[in-house]
């Protein structure tokens, strides 16, 4: 099935746990607890917002990182979203936006070396983080990332494992199409995760 058609199949599914909020992706699992949703959205903040000692990573390339691992685990609703938001971060900084397709569509020949090593570390931790050797850090280090860098990679790729499993595991809704982030995706470029207040459907 393509990827277009097997993302408006699960905007039709309906949740298969009971008692979710009515709210789409993780916004319905951060509902289910007033603390539930500072955790999550500060963890997401600390990991993709805050500056980081040590990193080099802007905040767009922090949001590809999160995009590459949302569709190697084919979750729909973090990947359109955090694509979402990395696309209208790279265009703030005059970057080209077009490479957030390729990377969800699990590319990364587009990228520059240093993010093409980060994100080959962020998709091992994503696959099996026990694969992941210093073999591979070392290849980031030597393309100009950090230690602290390769240490987002790493943080990434486990945080959005859980995320993605949260939602697709709940069944949360997913909207029809990746359009549906737009007005998200300012809100966070303006202002991180607890700023942002608009939901999608």
């Amino acid at each position: 099935m393509a990827r277009e058609e097997e993302r408006r199949a699960r905007s039709a599914e309906a949740p298969i746990v009971g008692g979710l909020p009515d709210a789409p992706g993780i916004i319905a699992a951060m509902r289910l607890s007033p603390g539930l949703e500072k955790a999550l959205r500060d963890l997401a903040d600390e990991l993709l917002v805050k500056p980081f000692p040590g990193a080099t990573l802007s905040r767009a390339e922090r949001e590809v990182l999160a995009t590459a691992v949302s569709a190697a685990n084919d979750c729909f609703y973090c990947m359109d979203s955090h694509g979402a938001f990395a696309a209208e971060l790279l265009r703030r900084a005059n970057g080209d936006d077009a490479l957030v397709d390729a990377v969800k569509a699990g590319g990364d020949d587009v990228l520059d070396p240093k993010m093409r090593a980060l994100v080959a570390i962020a998709r091992t931790v994503q696959k099996n983080a026990r694969d992941l050797a210093r073999a591979d850090v070392e290849r980031a280090l030597a393309a100009g990332a950090t230690d602290a860098d390769t240490q987002l990679a790493v943080l990434v790729a486990s945080a959005f494992c859980m995320y993605n499993r949260m939602v697709d595991g709940l069944r949360a809704k997913t909207p029809p199409s990746a359009d549906a982030f737009t007005a998200r995706a300012v809100e966070i470029a303006d202002g991180g995760y607890h700023a942002a207040k608009s939901v999608p459907r």
